[in-house]
Parts: C-alpha cells; sequence; structure tokens
C-alpha cells in the first residue's frame, strides 16, 4: 500500500512514517503550516522524511489557520496545563483542522497515484477533539469516496484510532522510532514544557508502555500531579 503520511513532527506521526515504512510503501511525508505557535516541529517531520529517505511537503495554509480563530495553538492565548481530558484543554481545538488537512492530502494522494493517506489520531485524542474520533473517520472516508468516485481510491489508515498513546510508545520502539528526535509540546520553546496537555499525555505514555522516554522537560514530574488530579 503506497501511503503518504501527515506527519508533523510529534511522537505520534513520526512513529506512524517509521510503522508505514516498516510495513507498507512510504511514499512521502506531508506537513501543514496553519499558524500553530509550535510550527517548529516541522523541522522534525523533515527531518524524519531525510531519515526515512522519502520526499517532504510542507503545504502552506497560514492564511486559512488565521481564519480558524480562538484557538490557543494559534491565537496569542495562553496554552492551559494539565491533561487533555479537562475542560480547560478545549482551547487546543482548532475547529475542522483535520478535515481540512486530509481534503488536501486525499487531493495530493489522488494526484500522485498513492494508495492512502495516514494520519496517527488516536484514542488519547477522543476525549477533546471531535476530528479524531472514529465517527469522523469513517465519514470521511465515505465522503471522499464519493469525491473521487471514478477517478481514484484512496484510503484513510488510522492504526492508532482505538489505542492510547502508550500503543504508539510500544509500536514506535518496535519500529525503531528515535523519540528524542521528535516534537510534541504546544508552547514551542527550547525545551518541552512537561506542563501543558501534550506534555502530560507525552510523558504518561512512556511510562504506561514502559518505555524510557529520552525527552528533557522543564517540569519533568508535573505529569504525576495531573494525572493524579484527572483520577480525582
Amino acid at each position: 500500500m503506497r501511503t503518504i503520511v501527515i506527519c508533523s513532527g510529534g511522537l505520534d506521526s513520526v512513529s506512524l512514517a517509521h510503522k508505514v515504512a516498516a510495513e507498507h510503501e512510504l511514499a512521502g511525508l506531508l506537513s501543514f503550516d496553519y499558524g500553530q505557535r509550535h510550527v517548529k516541529e516541522v523541522e522534525y517531520a523533515a527531518a524524519c522524511a531525510r531519515r526515512l529517505g522519502v520526499p517532504h511537503k510542507v503545504v502552506d495554509i497560514r492564511q486559512i489557520g488565521a481564519a480558524l480563530s480562538g484557538s490557543a495553538l494559534t491565537d496569542d492565548v495562553a496554552v492551559p496545563d494539565g491533561h487533555y481530558a479537562e475542560e480547560t484543554m478545549k482551547i487546543t481545538i482548532v475547529p475542522n483542522r483535520n478535515a481540512i488537512m486530509l481534503a488536501i492530502a486525499f487531493g495530493m494522494a489522488a494526484a500522485e497515484k498513492a494508495d492512502a493517506v495516514a494520519t496517527a489520531v488516536h484514542g488519547g485524542d477522543h476525549f477533546i477533539y471531535p476530528d479524531c474520533r472514529p465517527g469522523f473517520i469513517s465519514a470521511f472516508q465515505a465522503m471522499q469516496d464519493a469525491a473521487l468516485e471514478g477517478y481514484a481510491e484512496v484510503t484513510l489508515y488510522t492504526p492508532y484510532l482505538n489505542g492510547s498513546k502508550g500503543d504508539i510508545v510500544a509500536d514506535g520502539a518496535k519500529h525503531g522510532t528515535p523519540f528524542a528526535e521528535t516534537w510534541s509540546c504546544y508552547k514551542g520553546g527550547v525545551r518541552h514544557c512537561g506542563r501543558c496537555g501534550t506534555c502530560v499525555e507525552r510523558r504518561e505514555a512512556f511510562h504506561l508502555a514502559g518505555v524510557i522516554d529520552p525527552t528533557e522537560y522543564e517540569d519533568p514530574d508535573f505529569w504525576l500531579a495531573a494525572v493524579a488530579g484527572r483520577g480525582a
């Protein structure tokens, strides 16, 4: 299955790229610049493409991102600390982001005669992001089947859809993913902050997977309180 992987440069998508390279035919990596404050992770996607020996394309949709205002990922809004399961994390939603990116990716896949588009949505995202849930994935596939009918058949490949981030870490380790060469933090500093939702989830995932976390965090122990608070 000749597959284009949507790769942000984060832990999930880089692990997915290594998985596809090992199990299928990796046609290339596709990243998006939508004006996110942590666009530095695209550099990690480029490094992943070089490592795997495939093309890397970056699509500039900053004008679209600017129109999707109100998110802490695109606007001058503070990124909250804590676990993704908390209500405060809804400020990190960029409305319709995955639908927009996937539509572009499917058009490119059809043009390039690829068989599939892969994205690393996973069960941990279901709490907060509606365009990461199984219902959205199946609906989007149906829409694209209609949109490309008679022209191309492209499959939306989401192997992590019903798994946890811990499962992704385990799978990434299996396929030799260099976790230190991935970027997750929403705050986009010099080091991972250790306090935002994606840092907490990342730190917890390594713990649950029983894999050593090579990431340097500004606050390496905050995740313990965040996870404990979620269960309280």
